[in-house]
C-alpha cells in the first residue's frame, strides 16, 4: 500500500462483517497508501461477503485494511506482514483492540520472509492480498514465490500502477493462473486472479 503518502487519509474503516465501521489509523510512514473503501467494497463483492474458514495473507499490510476486512468477514486465520516498525505497532494495537489475536497474526518482516516461513510450515492460503510499492518491480519477485503456499484454486488480489496482462500472470504463476476480474480507480488498477498451483506443478 505504498505511494503518494500526502494523499492518504488519516483513517480508513472496515466496511463489512463483525467489525464493520471500525476505524483504522493511517500511520505517517513513507509511501503508505491504503486501499480505498470503494475498491475494497468491490473486491469483497467479487469474493463473496462470507469468508468463513479461509486462510488469508496480507503481504503488504500497511493499515491492515485488506486482511482485517477478511477477518471481519469470517476468515479463520489472517497473516499481516509489514517491515515498518511504526506500522507494526499500529497493527498490533488494532489487533489487540479487536481481541483478534487468536485469528490475526502479525509478521514483523517483509512479504518474502513470510512466504518462506509459511512454506516451511506447510501452510496453504486460500486468499492472498498483494498491494506492493509501485514502480519497484516487487511483483517479479513475489508472484513466482506464491505457489508453495497456495491452496488448490486459491484467489490472489493484486494492485498495480498499470493493468496486468494474461501473459504477465502466466509468466509469473504458470498457465493455470487466470485474471478473473479487474478494474481501476484513479491511478490504481486492481485484479482478482485464480491460481491452481497443483495443476501448474503437474505440467512443469
Amino acid at each position: 500500500m505504498k505511494t503518494r503518502p500526502a494523499a492518504a487519509p488519516h483513517k480508513v474503516r472496515i466496511i463489512g462483517g463483525q467489525w464493520r465501521r471500525t476505524p483504522l489509523a493511517v500511520v505517517s510512514a513513507a509511501g503508505l497508501r491504503p486501499t480505498p473503501d470503494r475498491v475494497r467494497e468491490t473486491l469483497f463483492n467479487w469474493l463473496g461477503n462470507d469468508l468463513s474458514g479461509r486462510v488469508c495473507l496480507d503481504l503488504y499490510a500497511g493499515t491492515g485494511a485488506l486482511g482485517l476486512e477478511a477477518a471481519s468477514r469470517g476468515a479463520s486465520t489472517v497473516w499481516l506482514a509489514d517491515n515498518e516498525p511504526r506500522v507494526q505497532l499500529a497493527l498490533q494495537a488494532i489487533v489487540e483492540r479487536l481481541k483478534a489475536t487468536d485469528r490475526v497474526r502479525l509478521y514483523r518482516g517483509d512479504a518474502r520472509g513470510l512466504l518462506a516461513r509459511l512454506s516451511m510450515q506447510g501452510v496453504r492460503a486460500d486468499l492472498v492480498f498483494i498491494d506492493p510499492p509501485f514502480r519497484q518491480g516487487a511483483l517479479d519477485t513475489i508472484m513466482p514465490a506464491l505457489t508453495p503456499v497456495l491452496a488448490s484454486e486459491a484467489w490472489v488480489y493484486v494492485e498495480t500502477e498499470t493493468p496486468l496482462s494474461a501473459e504477465q500472470v502466466a509468466l509469473w504463476c504458470g498457465p493455470q493462473a487466470q485474471i478473473v476480474r479487474q478494474a481501476s480507480a484513479g491511478q490504481v488498477h486492481y485484479h482478482l486472479l485464480r491460481i491452481q498451483p497443483e495443476a501448474k506443478q503437474e505440467t512443469s
